[in-house]
């Protein structure tokens, strides 16, 4: 069984929620990310706009805010920083669920379900390039190229990923290079560059992108988690799309490694026939919850790494809320536990 922890979004009104101090700067965003739609041809605004009305936790926003804050003043860069970001994160979103055939993100239809794949795919390049030409606005201009530098990365991790796919040579070196790119990019991106955005030493932006990284990582390997063992009603997303489609997450990984020769040819013939899979046969293999457990120990290594990437920050309600995401991540995996 979840823990109710588990159900908790990063940024909810929960008190637990170490962004809840945040909450005006979010509020800000949250309005300026919807005017985006306005920017685009009246044909096509009804279209961004549920999509952006229906999208992401912004929880990329709040750690730009965080590395603002915890280097300096948040500024208004920092908001143009935040609504750049996200829009990326919505437009990634767009293609994954086009890509795993998703039908619910965050307990509506997704765009492919409501649309059709042609005009979705044609969606989120409208959201990529609406966000690039934003992020070409900065005085620095190194924040623009950065800033596509991680969409790059992110497109390159998906596009790794979707060729690997029933790839049963993959590696759990291979999993974690395709989750630093397609996930912790962003992650990486929000926390480097907020701190860029007030000047501070390269030393100490990369330190800080380097929690960005760890979180992302930790966060991903949550939501593998969740994909294998949660509910669809608590997080209103379609789940089992991994396993079903042949994306050899950290726990499938562990399982292979753990399962007997004849357990790994019997999974490893109903991946490569592309038959859905229960959970109960997974189940049915000796160490399926100890590979839920290893992935969950794992994920928690990097939270720990996260924690020490911040050593160096002076003492702030902004430091405090980095903790505080490592803190309650933590609390998020351990509730995966069965």
């Amino acid at each position: 069984m979840l823990s109710d922890a588990t159900t908790q979004d990063l940024n909810s009104e929960s008190q637990l929620s170490p962004f809840a101090f945040l909450r005006p700067e979010l509020d800000r965003v949250e309005a300026r990310i919807r005017a985006q739609a306005s920017q685009f041809d009246p044909a096509v605004e009804p279209y961004v706009t549920y999509i952006l009305n229906t999208s992401g936790k912004r929880i990329r926003p709040a750690l730009t805010f965080l590395a603002g804050g915890s280097t300096g003043e948040v500024s208004d860069d920092h908001q143009e920083l935040a609504v750049i970001l996200e829009l990326i994160h919505v437009a990634t979103l767009v293609h994954d669920d086009i890509i795993d055939g998703a039908e619910i993100r965050r307990q509506a239809p997704t765009a492919n379900a409501k649309w059709g794949d042609a005009l979705s795919v044609l969606l989120g390049d409208c959201l990529f390039s609406h966000a690039l030409m934003l992020s070409t606005g900065f005085e620095d201009s190194v924040i623009g190229r950065k800033v596509a530098a991680a969409a790059n990365e992110v497109c390159s991790g998906e596009i790794i990923q979707t060729q690997r796919r029933f790839d049963m040579q993959l590696s759990k070196e291979d999993y974690f290079e395709i989750i630093r790119k397609k996930t912790a990019a962003l992650f990486t991106a929000a926390m480097e560059l907020g701190a860029r955005l007030n000047k501070q030493p390269d030393e100490l932006c990369e330190q800080l992108g380097e929690f960005g990284t760890n979180i992302g990582t930790a966060y991903q390997i949550y939501d593998d988690c969740i994909d294998l063992i949660g509910e669809e009603q608590e997080f209103g997303k379609t789940l089992r799309t991994d396993i079903n489609k042949g994306k050899l997450t950290l726990p499938i990984l562990n399982l292979l490694g753990s399962a007997s020769e004849k357990q790994r040819e019997k999974l490893h013939r109903l991946l490569i026939q592309k038959e859905p899979i229960d959970i109960s046969v997974l189940a049915g293999i000796a160490d399926y919850v100890g590979s839920i457990e290893a992935a969950i120990d794992t994920g928690l290594e990097y939270v720990s790494s996260a924690r020490e990437n911040l050593t160096a920050l002076p003492e702030s309600d902004h430091k405090e809320a980095l903790i505080g995401i490592a803190d309650f991540l933590e609390v998020l995996l351990e509730g995966c536990r069965q």
